[in-house]
């Protein structure tokens, strides 16, 4: 249905098979012509035409001998029915292209390291596919990018949490009043990435396999972003020991190039060793094994647009293709 274009009628609308039986009938010249080229009979045509006056409540045709002609309002009419068809048809369009996948934008929010993995690895596969599929892609580590997805901000924000931290089971810290999840969010887990100690090459414990955390006790240590930072702090606190951080920073090649220089060591996810490694530094599992969860969150509303539903399967499918590497 389409609001009338005149503002004497604002409280009625028209049918949009009546505006274009109506354009029809102003452009041919007759009822009779408009019925063959739109496959109606002429009656048909009469009886839409009687309907769109009275939706109107005036006249929009008086005969002239054997024709038709327009009266001021079906002259006003007729100005506007041709945009609002083009509307129509436009706006048919773009919801069959949104329906079908052919179209639609989504916003990623992620943190840096699965902005440079994850992302990369499913849009490759999503634009080859879907080419007419726009994504923006924001960072923020969790719990902002999770508060952004809550704000409406993005469709879909990636974010990582630590066993036993808090929001551990929830939305990486994004917790109601209660302690629960927001009911309006969807968690879908994608991968458990799996925390590495950084040493210098030259290091004496590099010879190892693994290291356990608590033969580092007495060495110093560069921590990284503060919800990385207290997990750190808790899981050297359940080996009996305080670490000795002497530097803080969640840029993970500056993190890499301090240890490098032997400024200290470090934890470093899976994720990030996988696109980016200094040469002179190593890589070694600790014991016990530490690891975080990755997960996307999307509003559950928002889990039946096509374009989004889209996104969340090519990260599974990369997180998947990770974890089988």
């Amino acid at each position: 249905m389409v609001a009338t274009p005149n503002s004497a009628y604002d409280s009625r609308v028209f049918d949009s098979r009546h505006i274009r039986t109506f354009h029809e009938v102003v452009r041919s010249g007759s009822y009779s012509a408009a019925a063959r080229v739109l496959g109606y009979t002429q009656p048909a045509i009469t009886q839409q035409m009687k309907a769109l006056e009275r939706s109107v409540g005036v006249p929009l045709f008086s005969r002239a001998g054997r024709g038709l002609r327009l009266t001021e309002a079906g002259e006003a009419l007729a100005r506007h029915a041709e945009v609002i068809l083009d509307s129509l048809s436009a706006a048919q369009q773009q919801l069959t292209a949104l329906s079908r996948l052919r179209a639609g934008r989504v916003r990623i929010c992620a943190f840096p390291s699965a902005n440079a993995t994850l992302i990369p690895e499913a849009m490759a596969r999503l634009l080859a596919e879907h080419p007419g599929v726009r994504v923006e892609l924001l960072e923020a580590e969790p719990p902002e990018s999770v508060q952004r997805l809550l704000r409406g901000e993005c469709d879909i924000a990636l974010a990582f949490s630590y066993p036993g931290s808090p929001g551990s089971q929830g939305t990486s810290g994004v917790v109601g009043p209660a302690g629960e999840t927001p009911p309006e969010l969807v968690e879908i887990p994608l991968l458990e990435d799996q925390l590495t100690v950084l040493l210098p090459v030259g290091h004496p414990l590099a010879r190892r396999h693994a290291v356990r955390l608590s033969d580092l006790m007495e060495e110093r240590w560069i921590a990284g972003c503060p919800r990385c930072r207290a997990n750190f702090l808790q899981v050297c606190a359940e080996e009996g020991f305080a670490p000795d951080v002497v530097f803080t920073t969640d840029d993970n090649l500056a993190v890499q190039s301090l240890v490098a220089a032997g400024v200290g060591i470090a934890l470093m996810p899976a994720l990030v060793l996988s696109f980016m490694s200094h040469r002179k530094v190593t890589g070694r599992l600790v014991e016990p094994h530490l690891r975080r969860k990755v997960s996307a969150y999307v509003l559950r509303e928002h889990l039946r647009v096509p374009a989004t539903a889209l996104v969340l399967d090519e990260l599974r499918r990369a997180a998947a293709a990770r974890m089988g590497c």
